[in-house]
């Protein structure tokens, strides 16, 4: 996915920013905790495909 598009991009359900995670292919919302499929460089931004996202530990 093009690293361009996450200044585009906001989360459907909060409206928050996006960060890219390249090893699950997915965008992450971390004031949600949700992750949205990246499926062949196009991104899947509906929450009801969104995974949940356990919060970190950090």
């Amino acid at each position: 996915m093009e690293k361009r598009f996450l200044n585009i991009l906001v989360c459907p359900n909060c409206k928050g920013s996006l960060r890219f995670d390249e090893s699950s292919s997915e965008l992450i919302c971390d004031l949600d905790k949700l992750a949205y499929p990246v499926k062949e460089d196009i991104p899947v931004m509906l929450i009801d495909q969104a995974r949940q996202i356990a919060p970190s530990l950090s």
